[in-house]
């Protein structure tokens, strides 16, 4: 093909993407192959592309392209989450903008709509990943609540209930009132508010020691909840607390009810916040729950469901609790309840789906025991069976699982899979798959009632959490539920990698593990690769609140998926948050612009088969470095550095093939090269490419067609090449010219220094004693030096400004060129750098704490850093002494 001037992103990604789906390269099925396994974490059917979405896709999109290239059978099974919460409040929102109301439809009505909805939406996200280059195996996506999975997560329940570790009855949960159903803590997200404190006065109601100042005849409580002191149940105090040491016993009075209730002690009571005592409320707060359970307090209700006050609170029954707040502390005010109010801060929980402020409230719920399955699940992690990356998450992780609480798994909506439960005429229930089976089971359960019937039964209206669906995942998506030993489950489970964020570590990873040993009796997946958030340039989480977050396909349209993928691997190790900035992008893309102008140069050369090759060490070096490079690649993709190894590819082909090989082998002017170069170069540009790809899929598969590289087979592609194995590496040719590197380097800032013009010819004077054979390099230095002569002397140059020092070896003799003034002023200059790089490294070595949890490599390199830093801090400090002279 003919190459154009600027590489077109948008014309090769559709067309090489297209090309993959169209000849299978996707696709896996079981064969003889190791087997090298993702499944996606599925993203909920209501979203779009984001910036998180971005960062965790391209690195699994990696991990798979370079497994399928290491000749292993690579499958990525992509799908998508029904997000039971989420999807019911986008479905109920496009209802009421047709003036339709959940309440006047019934709920196969309600689902018939929902369907519709995801039907026509519900696929925008996996579209979109194709966009980023995401080589999924289509024909495998899967949704949590197609009719095998639905089934499975039935099935599921129905186990666990049999076993006993299922169970209903009335607990503490977070509720949303605007969605009207319990979520689960990874649902709440909190913020810091700014709130007001009520400092509210309760009157004692009896006084037992009659030496207390008589003004003493009430308490006063600080809270942000005024509009809760319906619901108390007590006062508490901290029994160690002198303040109120005379209140042991006694009871108060609610303002404005005039309810008496107890003062009670207990340690729980920080006696440093607010007055030093609270009052406790079982029905609406989570630690008074704990507290009220303690002390057999009562818990009253006086919400509703949709956060509105109910009857129970006697006074502002109807009211909204944030307008009830408003009102009550007027009410407190007018009875000389209100002592004062202060601007306070606070962290105050909201949905994650609806935004609406949580409230914890007691609720009939259903609940899975976590206790027993999280044994192995701990044990896993603690016993590196699966590894998280990076490590410390670890002590996070056994945190959760050693404090591990009951599972509230029910939701109050329609839109997810119906608990199997079915409730009798007289209040039981049984749990069964269906209602004929449920009808068997109740039939057995009401002995004296043979004449029961379905109609006599009435299903469970809750559905299960979604999270109930998702940690089934690496199972029920290879169908392991519906046929346990069909041949893709056994071949593809466990899988090898499961990239995620840590949020969801607990809520989502540690279940999954949960579900693994339980339904199959051994982990999902190897190794757990954990995000960072990406982050704006001032540390923001990246939300649409905050109109922080670009868009992802804005940045793909504008930089290219390669460019954007580079970008977003730059600078995200494992686990630590992204600052995202578009200029990473840029830097992405303009890489992908150095490979294509690289590319364009060499097969814009005319090759003279005639001629012999002059190129012989170049080319000898550049296959040592590459090797060399690719050796650090592959210890870094071990280690799940990927932001590394792509540093290291980054430089490989940036420094040293385009800015020091091409220009080693680069022919004169108008000149042609020999076919033994060009041959070798054509293949080391491949090898590169190859190197790429994982992390550029579009712009190398591009180029791998080029006929540059003779004629391909319609299979012959980019993404199923071979990766290059590390060959050979010569440690002593490296190390030569790294050294001849240097003084090509020096002797260009010697020409930038003193204004020297690139043509003009300068001279090399060498210590006959030098460490390295120089002649094996003379013509490399000519060339990229501009050398004229090179000569061998016996003793070190001492003329004060008549040379200057590239190394302790070799110096570039000047005569009248050089500014001695100019010359003396750099060398300082560049000597009080070295002193405080040398600082800095000693401070590191000198750190005890540093020395002990170090990795030896890391520490040789700082060992490294010292001495070459020592050698050049004395070079130069001998041509100041020299210029001094």
């Amino acid at each position: 093909m003919s190459i154009s001037k600027t590489y077109q992103p948008k014309d090769a990604e559709a067309k090489w993407y297209n090309y993959w789906l169209t000849n299978g390269f996707l696709r896996s099925v079981p064969d003889e192959r190791e087997p090298y396994t993702i499944v996606i974490p599925p993203p909920n059917v209501t979203g779009v592309l984001h910036m998180g979405h971005m960062l965790n896709n391209t690195i699994q999109d990696v991990l798979i392209r370079r497994a399928r290239m290491k000749g292993k059978n690579a499958c990525w099974v992509p799908g998508t989450d029904h997000a039971s919460i989420a999807t019911e409040a986008k479905v109920v929102a496009m209802l009421k903008e047709q003036g339709i109301n959940k309440k006047d439809l019934s709920r196969e009505e309600f689902l018939k709509y929902a369907w519709e909805w995801k039907d026509k939406y519900g696929g925008i996200i996996l579209e979109q990943l194709k966009k980023l280059g995401a080589s999924c195996d289509w024909d495998r996506t899967r949704f949590t609540m197609e009719d095998d999975l639905s089934d499975a997560v039935i099935d599921s329940f129905i186990h666990l209930y049999k076993k006993g570790w299922i169970y209903r009855g009335v607990r503490m949960v977070n509720w949303d009132p605007q969605g009207k159903t319990a979520v689960s803590d990874e649902e709440v997200i909190r913020k810091e508010v700014n709130q007001k404190l009520y400092y509210i006065r309760y009157a004692i109601s009896q006084n037992k020691n009659n030496s207390e100042p008589a003004t003493d005849n009430f308490l006063t409580i600080a809270t942000t909840r005024p509009e809760t002191i319906m619901a108390d149940a007590a006062i508490c105090i901290n029994p160690n607390d002198p303040r109120f040491t005379h209140l042991k016993g006694q009871k108060a009075f609610i303002p404005l009810l005039n309810k008496e209730i107890p003062i009670i002690e207990d340690e729980y009571v920080d006696m440093e916040f607010g007055t030093g005592c609270l009052k406790v409320t079982p029905a609406h707060d989570l630690n008074d729950y704990n507290l009220g359970q303690k002390h057999g307090l009562e818990s009253i209700d006086i919400l509703n469901d949709d956060g509105s006050l109910n009857e129970r609170a006697q006074i502002l029954v109807g009211e909204d609790r944030f307008a009830a707040r408003k009102k009550i502390a007027v009410m407190l005010e007018e009875a000389g309840a209100l002592e004062k109010v202060e601007e306070y801060k606070s962290q105050v929980g909201f949905s994650e789906r609806t935004d609406a402020v949580i409230e914890p409230k007691l609720s009939m719920q259903w609940f899975c025991k976590m206790d027993e399955m999280a044994k192995p699940a701990l044990n896993d992690v603690l016993n590196g069976d699966v590894k998280l990356i990076p490590e410390k998450f670890i002590n996070t992780y056994r945190h959760w699982m050693e404090n591990v609480q009951d599972w509230c798994i029910s939701r109050q909506l329609w839109w997810g899979q119906r608990i199997p439960a079915w409730y009798l005429p007289n209040g039981k229930f049984v749990v069964a798959k269906t209602a004929e089976e449920a009808l068997v089971e109740a039939q057995q359960l009401i002995t004296d009632n043979k004449q029961l019937t379905i109609a006599d039964l009435r299903q469970e209206e809750d559905v299960v959490d979604t999270w109930f669906s998702s940690w089934l995942w690496p199972i029920s998506v290879f169908d392991g539920f519906k046929n346990p030993d069909n041949a893709d489950i056994n071949y593809y489970y466990p899988t090898n990698d499961l990239v995620t964020a840590p949020e969801i570590l607990f809520f989502w990873v540690a279940r999954m593990i949960m579900a693994g040993h339980e339904f199959r009796g051994q982990k999902p997946f190897t190794n757990v690769y954990l995000t960072g958030i990406v982050r704006d340039k001032l540390g923001r989480k990246m939300s649409k609140s905050l109109g922080n977050s670009p868009d992802p396909l804005g940045l793909i349209e504008k930089y290219g998926a390669d460019g954007v993928r580079v970008g977003m691997l730059l600078s995200s190790p494992a686990g630590n948050d992204l600052m995202f900035d578009e200029g990473y992008c840029e830097q992405g893309r303009n890489f992908g612009n150095k490979v294509w102008n690289a590319f364009k140069l060499v097969k814009g050369w005319e090759i003279d088969q005639d001629l012999s090759n002059p190129n012989t060490v170049a080319i000898q070096w550049f296959e040592s470095r590459f090797n060399e490079a690719l050796q650090e690649i592959e210890d870094n993709f071990s280690q799940y550095r990927l932001s590394e190894a792509l540093m290291a590819t980054y430089k490989l082909v940036w420094d040293d093939f385009c800015a020091w090989y091409l220009e080693m082998i680069k022919p004169a002017y108008q000149q042609p090269i020999d076919a033994e170069t060009y041959k070798v170069t054509v293949e080391y540009f491949e090898k590169i490419l190859k190197l790429l790809h994982p992390f550029m899929p579009f712009i190398t598969e591009e180029l791998w067609h080029d006929e540059l590289f003779g004629e391909r087979a319609p299979t012959d592609c980019c993404i199923v090449a071979e990766m290059p194995k590390v060959g050979e590496i010569n440690p002593t040719l490296l190390q030569q010219v790294e050294t001849i590197k240097q003084i090509i380097s020096g002797i260009r800032n010697i020409r930038n220094s003193n204004q020297i013009a690139p043509k003009e010819g300068v001279d090399l004077a060498v210590k006959l004693n030098s460490t390295v054979e120089l002649e094996r390099y003379f013509n490399i230095i000519r060339k990229l030096g501009n050398v004229q002569d090179i000569r061998f002397v016996k003793e070190k140059l001492t003329q004060a400004g008549s040379f200057m020092v590239l190394t302790d070896e070799y110096y570039v003799p000047l005569q009248a060129k050089l500014d001695p003034v100019a010359e003396q002023a750099r060398l300082q200059k560049e000597s009080e750098y070295l002193m405080g790089f040398l600082k800095s490294v000693n401070a590191k070595l000198q750190n005890e704490k540093f020395m002990q949890n170090a990795k030896q490599e890391v520490v040789d390199n700082e060992l490294k850093k010292r001495a070459d830093a020592e050698s050049k801090l004395k070079v130069v400090n001998e041509a100041l002494a020299a210029l001094a002279n």
